[in-house]
This record gives structure tokens, sequence and C-alpha cells, in this order.
């Protein structure tokens, strides 16, 4: 089968419907297109399902494509986080995908995440090896490598990490005060510029940004270095990921600059592969020629042609 040609679209998400699903523990937006195997695109923070938008309906053509908004993100539900922030948990956020996976009929498929939905996948991957077939994961190395290994470089660039997780509402109240500052500010790593994103996807991720979100992800913050990094610490030499994996990784992003990623995920993972590509944070956004390519070989079940990198 040919790998189809990326091709450019006219609005987000195009020829994506959207549905709205109860799962146990929340209300999940999804947009979802095409026919084919199962693959689960899941984003980061502080985005939304439409940062999939240049590589999705292309990968649609192929795939059952299924993108969600994480819970606590975009227009999903915004969940009461629980004493513990249980509720924000990357198994709980897993959960989430297990049962609208099961609303979809899917008993396997693949994965790719993005930032926070590369720690779900990750998750997922550990908890329920049955059911996930492959696992990309977009800029990130495991929850327990990154804190393990705190350095001042990297802490500088990932202060929110530890910014968020402060007791609430002192964050929220700060991000709170002006929204559209603080997501531009945000979405500019390195000062790289915001033209990477268009301008229906910036505002998007402005819409999105409201107070309620804001508290939603400083959840997810404080459950990751509370609940998820014990989880994974438990977990850490005990348990491997059993299904193929693929990393990319922007040379000019955090990752890249403060970790060796293959080696990290080297310590979860036999059957791995991946590069550094030439962006920094957003892949997908920056460089969707070179991310759809490398996604379509792999969920295909081929090994990724990383030549066509340089």
């Amino acid at each position: 089968m040919p790998m189809p040609p990326l091709r450019s679209t006219r609005s987000l998400m195009e020829g994506f419907r959207r549905e709205r699903l109860r799962t146990r523990g929340a209300e999940i937006n999804v947009a979802i297109a095409g026919e084919g195997p199962p693959l689960l695109l899941l984003h980061g923070n502080p985005l939304t399902h439409v940062s999939w938008h240049k590589i999705a309906p292309t990968l649609a053509e192929t795939f059952t494509v299924i993108a969600p908004d994480l819970r606590g993100y975009g227009d999903s539900s915004k969940p009461d986080g629980g004493a513990d922030h249980a509720a924000y948990t990357f198994r709980a956020m897993g959960e989430d995908f297990f049962e609208i996976m099961d609303h979809f009929g899917f008993d396997r498929f693949g994965v790719a995440g993005h930032d926070r939905g590369a720690r779900v996948g990750f998750r997922m991957a550990l908890d329920r090896p049955d059911r996930i077939e492959r696992l990309a994961a977009l800029d990130i190395v495991p929850t327990w490598n990154v804190l393990s290994n705190v350095t001042l470089g990297w802490g500088l660039e990932a202060y929110h990490w530890f910014f968020m997780a402060q007791k609430a509402p002192f964050p929220e109240d700060l991000l709170s005060a002006d929204p559209e500052y603080y997501i531009r500010y945000k979405l500019n790593k390195k000062n790289v510029g915001l033209e990477i994103f268009t301008p229906e996807a910036m505002a998007e991720y402005i819409r999105c940004t409201t107070r309620e979100q804001i508290h939603a992800v400083c959840e997810d913050y404080r459950a990751t270095v509370t609940l998820d990094f014990e989880m994974d610490k438990a977990d850490h030499g005990k348990r491997r990921i059993g299904c193929p994996v693929l990393v990319l990784w922007g040379s000019n992003s955090h990752c890249g600059r403060h970790f060796r990623p293959l080696e990290a995920w080297g310590e979860w993972a036999d059957d791995l592969r991946g590069i550094d590509i030439p962006t920094g944070h957003y892949p997908a956004e920056h460089r969707p020629d070179l991310v759809y390519p490398i996604f379509w070989e792999f969920f295909t079940g081929h090994e990724p042609d990383f030549g066509r990198i340089g």
C-alpha cells in the first residue's frame, strides 16, 4: 500500500466528526475520521486535539484516527482532582481512552502521543500491554527519568512543572490574570516564534485557556510529581513496554538539549527506534512533513526511513 502524500487542509481537523463520550471519570470530546487500523492521537499541554490538524486528515486516509481532548483540556470535562489529585494521573487519563476505544469496538490499537499525551501512552502501554500494538512518543523522556535527573538548564526551561504543581490556587490565580499572555508565552519555546502555529490553531488554544482548564492542568502536574512519579518509581526496572516503540524529539527542544532520549527510553523498552528532528517542542505543528511519513511507516508496520531527515 503506497503512502498517501501529506495534504494541506482548509480547516482544523478537516473531515473529522465530533462526539462527546462519557467514561467512568469524565466526559471526553473526541474527533474521529477514516477507516482502517485504529490509531489514537493524544495531545500535550497546553494544547488540544487540534494540535494534530496538520497530519491527522492524511493519516485518516489509512487509519481510523481517534483524536480526543485529554480530561481537563479543551472541550473535555474538568472533573475534581480529589485531595490527592488522583483524577489527573496518567493512569486515570489512560482509562478514559481504553473505554473510548472499547466504545468504537477496538480491542488493540496504536497510540501516538505528544508531551502529556505521550506520558499517558507510556502508562497505557505499561498497564495494558495486551491492548497497545505500537507506541510513538513525541518529545519526552519518561517521567521517572525526568524527575530523577533534574538539572539547572532543564529546570529553567521546564519551570512550569514545579510552578503548576504548587498548592491551589496560587498558580491558578497568577495564570488566570492574563490567559492569552500566558498561552502565547508558554508556546513560544526558546523564542523560536509562534508562526509554526496556524492562526486558527492559536485561536483555539487561547479559547480553551480558561481558569477551569488552568486549574485542571495544574492538577495534572500535581499528580505528576506525586502519584505518577511514585508509579513509575515502583515500575522502573521491574516492568517493560512490550510493543514496538518510536521516539521522536526536537533537536532544539528541552528534551533534545537536556536528555539522551534513546538511553532513557531504553530503560523501559527493548523494541525501540528513534531520532531527533530539526524542531522545537511541537514537531507535529512545526515539521508535519517529517512527522507524518515516519508515523505512517511505523504504524503500518514498516521500519521508519530516517534517511529523509537532514
